[in-house]
């Protein structure tokens, strides 16, 4: 079998495709009162999400983890792919941490106390976007190429 992307991703790709893998499936077991919390949570962060009901959002939300973590992980998928679906996930996370006041100190992007658990998902946004990069660049995107050197 050959890798669909460079070996350079490997590492990204397994250490952040496990977490999420591992996230999801402690979510797909998780109880009524880590459905409210997390329900609650997104719900004031995105209002369309209130009503849809506690256990049925940590479901989905599961599920929508166990997906990204398995395109991490899965050696036959492209990093652009992989990319994309890690920088969209993440993407959500970094922008209910922004939409949540509580999570930031006053007037600053920083993390207050309540917020450093989510704030480092910034990080997988990061990865996500590399991810993509490289991808990219394995499918013959252009890239710049230097300038000719000049011999007098």
């Amino acid at each position: 079998m050959r890798l669909r992307f460079a070996a350079r991703d490997i590492p990204v790709r397994l250490a952040t495709g496990a977490y999420i893998a591992h996230s999801g499936l402690e979510k797909w077991r998780g109880s009524a009162e880590q459905a409210e919390g997390l329900h609650g949570m997104a719900a004031n962060a995105f209002p369309f999400l209130k009503p849809i009901p506690p256990v049925r959002f940590l479901r989905m939300l599961a599920a929508g983890e166990l997906v990204t973590g398995t395109l991490l992980l899965a050696p036959t998928i492209p990093s652009s792919v992989a990319g994309t679906a890690l920088t969209v996930f993440s993407g959500g996370l970094v922008a209910m941490y922004a939409r949540t006041p509580t999570m930031h100190e006053p007037g600053s992007i920083w993390p207050s106390r309540t917020g450093i658990a989510v704030s480092k998902d910034v990080w997988m946004l990061g990865i996500g976007l590399g991810l993509l990069v490289s991808g990219s660049r394995r499918r013959g995107v252009p890239t710049p190429s230097p300038r000719p050197s000049r011999t007098t």
